[in-house]
């Protein structure tokens, strides 16, 4: 099955879609090679098939013109264009650029890559002007510009959605702020907190997540075109203006590096990694949340599912996928890298393995993190049931032995006071809230009647009043806080220089 920007193929044909365009079978051509000259035969089957990349690379169309239209205005500059040359060559590409959004112009399997297919669409338009676009650049540096063309223009869609699961949940946190529920601890309950807490708790590693892509982008934003094969260009080219005109910070220092590099895929593959792993645990969390033991929110219908057997289930498919979606993005990464770890300089064509795994970690982002957002905006919170559980599993021991640490008791003391205090409820079935004035100096002399001062859920979050705490006015100052960050985070991404 194709997806936007996908190609399908089957020998000697070729189906694609660019950008919504419609699908239709194309029959392959002669082909149009941007290699060969000093072989006697073309490729064989087996080379051929192989070589192919056009079935995933295709979605780099739209950066590589681009990226054409930029060098043909260096080569004008250059005098290597006439005023004339220049207007039809960019008119040209203007109108391949239109063709290819409608469909109208389609890769072939004979075009073996998008810089391919797309010179065989220049060349039919132009004739032997087109051919003059070639001069100064190669597959190497055109492939490393679009890649980072492509990288940066998704970077700040993906930052786009993780604003949307941001909102979401600071919105949620909003909604039940003085809401109660148990903190864990080994998925046991350690101490009352309030559930906007444990919300926010997952918006910063999102918060890192956006200022990872963006520290990222900074270092992304770099051009390689310019650098040719590998040694630069003798033509008297000026790449620091095509990286201007493509958006970039500046040109490559070093046109060796320039072509190998693929540092820039990793990372951005690592910033993919995280977030799976962030949208993973946030998943685990509403898996837990849903069921049956712990009946801490209802997810709505329209983001949930059920099951082909059992009438009465309600299953949180997409907490699970985005779950499941995690070993997937880290797979990409464990992949690349490992590719990369012997290459010598320069460019070697097992770099044509960086793009497919980076494709499939944007889609797999740009699916699953508007469904996760989709499934936090409108589960509701079961706040009676939350409330009643905090305090359960004496979660106050801790309030407890701090008070008597205030009141000058060794924490050592204090802690096995409480513990032994804990086992004798335990022992008597009864919770601190049950313990009459006798019981509780039986246990030790330091507790007093008046320690239930600190025997409550609202004294408990209260006394977290530290920078960071769970009391209520930390909670309240840390949503205002991400509120401007997550502004930000949306302003950063709708600040793009690419129009693609």
């Amino acid at each position: 099955m194709c997806t936007v920007g996908a190609v399908c193929t089957r020998r000697g044909e070729m189906r694609t879609e660019f950008d919504g365009g419609k699908t239709r079978n194309h029959v392959t051509k002669a082909p149009t090679r941007l290699w060969g000259g000093r072989f006697e035969g073309g490729p064989s089957d087996a080379l051929a098939r192989l070589s192919v990349s056009v079935q995933f690379d295709w979605r780099l169309a739209p950066y590589d013109l681009m990226g054409s239209r930029a060098h043909a205005r260096v080569l004008h500059r250059a005098g290597l264009l006439t005023d004339d040359e220049l207007d039809r060559m960019i008119g040209a590409l203007d109108d391949l650029e239109r063709a290819c959004r409608s469909g109208e112009f389609r890769p072939t399997v004979a075009d073996e890559d998008v810089h391919t297919a797309l010179e065989r669409g220049l060349l039919e338009r132009l004739g032997a002007l087109g051919g003059k676009l070639r001069a100064g650049r190669s597959r190497n540096d055109q492939v490393a510009t679009d890649l980072r063309l492509y990288l940066r223009d998704h970077a700040r869609q993906i930052v786009s959605r993780l604003v949307e699961l941001e909102t979401a949940l600071i919105s949620q946190a909003e909604k039940n702020l003085g809401v109660a529920a148990p903190g864990m601890t080994h998925l046991q309950h350690a101490q009352p907190v309030l559930f906007s807490h444990q919300l926010l708790a997952h918006v910063q590693p999102l918060a890192r997540d956006v200022e990872r892509l963006r520290d990222w982008d900074r270092r992304a934003a770099v051009s390689p075109l310019g650098s040719g094969a590998l040694a630069g260009s003798s033509l008297p080219l000026d790449p620091q203006a095509t990286a201007a005109e493509l958006g970039f910070d500046a040109a490559a220092a070093n046109s060796m590096d320039a072509v190998a590099d693929r540092d820039f895929v990793a990372e951005f593959l690592f910033a993919a990694a995280m977030i799976g792993v962030h949208l993973s645990r946030l998943g685990e969390e509403i898996c837990l949340w849903a069921s049956q033991e712990f009946r801490w929110i209802e997810m709505d219908d329209t983001y949930a599912t059920g099951s082909s057997i059992m009438p009465q289930k309600k299953n949180p498919d997409v907490a699970e996928l985005a779950r499941g979606k995690a070993g997937r993005l880290i797979g990409h990464l464990v992949g690349l890298l490992t590719t990369l770890k012997g290459l010598p300089l320069t460019y070697n064509r097992d770099l044509q393995e960086d793009k497919e795994g980076a494709f499939d970690a944007v889609d797999t982002l740009l699916l699953v993190l508007p469904a996760m957002s989709g499934l936090i905006a409108t589960m509701r919170v079961n706040t009676e049931r939350l409330e009643a559980s905090a305090p359960d599993g004496f979660a106050l021991a801790t309030d407890l032995a701090e008070l008597l640490v205030r009141r000058g008791v060794p924490f050592r003391e204090a802690h096995e006071v409480v513990g032994h205090l804990v086992v004798w409820c335990q022992v008597h079935d009864k919770d601190f809230g049950d313990l009459t004035d006798e019981e509780l100096a039986k246990v030790s002399p330091h507790l007093t009647p008046d320690v239930r001062e600190v025997l409550s859920v609202e004294g408990a979050l209260a006394s977290r009043k530290a920078y960071g705490g769970t009391a209520p006015d930390r909670v309240r100052e840390q949503l205002g806080e991400l509120r401007a960050l997550v502004d930000e985070h949306a302003a950063w991404a709708a600040d793009s220089d690419s129009d693609a």
